[in-house]
């Protein structure tokens, strides 16, 4: 063999050599980034209980183009609070606010009885379900010994009972069907006890229902930023991790992580969402995610909370720490003066729901927008 097919040779094994070096870095630095095994407190685990998430289509607000109070899109139904603390002193336009139930937001039908009913009659009496259409439906009955507006409960005894329906939600406004609906709900669940429901004039109703729901429409907001990848994309896995190190819990649904409040039972003050088809992978490990949501859905959070600074400071960090780019839902770089304009918005929609007490994280504002 001459010694130019030797050193051909060697040339054509290290040609091949880099190759497969250049190859296996590139495969490596492409690749889906793993969770740190020695980070305690970044283990990936099990989706388990969220505290308060209200999952539905998320609606993406393109921060910092429209400067008006974004507008929502998608609704969901809500749900009565059963926790609210009765209320007694306040009134709005003269009516009384008591209980669960409250004028501002709902239809109140008082039903009156001729003598004292126990909540077992009264709980055997109540509708099969508790909704008229996509508004949900509540009775409350006068505890006789503490005097305040409660659900029916077994073993107390009620010396009046009140029916609501909810005005307007994420879903539109009450409708003349739904209040017809409600309407005989509450006429058989008063007549099953004895009772006589007084209801306010369907087309009044039906009018202040389309009010709160224009109100509500054009003061809802949902903010989300989009994480992107500069480089390599993240596994599953490892986006729990670093979401971990930053307060975030698994949620109800796969590729979802939340940021729980500090009381138990109210909905999150932010959420973190990632491709579900990556999340139920057969192998986690290889699957590739190359952007994250990071969402706000601003009338449920209390303005104590700060959401709107938070949410800012955790798209730095996961930024920082995933080398990614923080973007609005077309791709668009979102700069600190975006933020700040984007803030002072919010400011102004806080004080507007605050006028109206819908203030933001209560159990009204939770009820509407919801």
């Amino acid at each position: 063999m001459s010694s130019l097919t030797v050193a051909l040779a060697i040339l054509g094994g290290l040609v091949l050599a880099a190759i497969i070096a250049f190859n296996t870095w590139n495969s490596r630095r492409n690749a889906p980034r793993q969770p740190d095994l020695g980070d305690e407190g970044g283990s990936a685990s099990p989706p388990g209980n969220e505290a308060a998430d209200e999952d539905g289509p998320a609606l993406r607000i393109d921060p910092g183009l429209d400067h008006e109070p974004p507008r929502a899109l998608e609704r969901h139904e809500p749900q009565f609070d059963a926790e609210l603390p009765a209320r007694t002193g306040a009134s709005v336009g003269g009516v009384e606010r008591r209980g669960a139930l409250d004028p501002l937001i709902d239809v109140m039908a008082p039903i009156a009885l001729d003598g004292l009913v126990s909540g077992d009659a009264a709980i055997a009496a109540m509708p099969a379900t508790r909704r008229a259409g996509s508004k949900p439906v509540a009775i409350e009955g006068l505890n006789e010994k503490s005097g305040q507006w409660e659900p029916p409960t077994a073993g107390q005894r009620y010396r009046a009972f009140q029916a609501g329906v909810q005005l307007a939600n994420r879903t539109g406004a009450l409708n003349e069907i739904e209040y017809s609906e409600f309407v005989v709900k509450a006429s058989a669940f008063a007549d099953a006890l004895g009772g006589t429901p007084d209801f306010p004039e369907m087309l009044d109703e039906v009018g202040r229902a389309r009010e709160l729901d224009q109100f509500a429409s054009s003061h809802d907001a949902q903010l989300s930023f989009v994480l992107r990848a500069r480089h390599a994309a993240w596994s599953p896995g490892y986006v729990q991790q670093v979401g971990a190190r930053l307060g975030f819990v698994p949620g109800l649904l796969p590729g979802r992580m939340v940021l729980p409040t500090a009381e138990p039972g109210l909905p999150p003050i932010l959420g973190l969402a990632f491709d579900t088809q990556a999340a139920l992978a057969d192998d986690p490990t290889q699957s590739a995610i190359r952007e994250l949501v990071l969402s706000l859905d601003v009338p449920q959070v209390a303005r104590s909370e700060q959401p709107f600074g938070r949410m800012r400071e955790i798209a730095a960090d996961l930024a920082r720490d995933m080398d990614g780019v923080v973007t609005d839902g077309d791709g668009q770089l979102l700069r600190e003066e975006t933020m700040d304009i984007i803030g002072a918005d919010l400011e102004l929609l806080y004080d507007t729901l605050d006028s109206r007490d819908l203030a933001a994280g209560s159990a009204l504002a939770r009820r509407l927008f919801s």
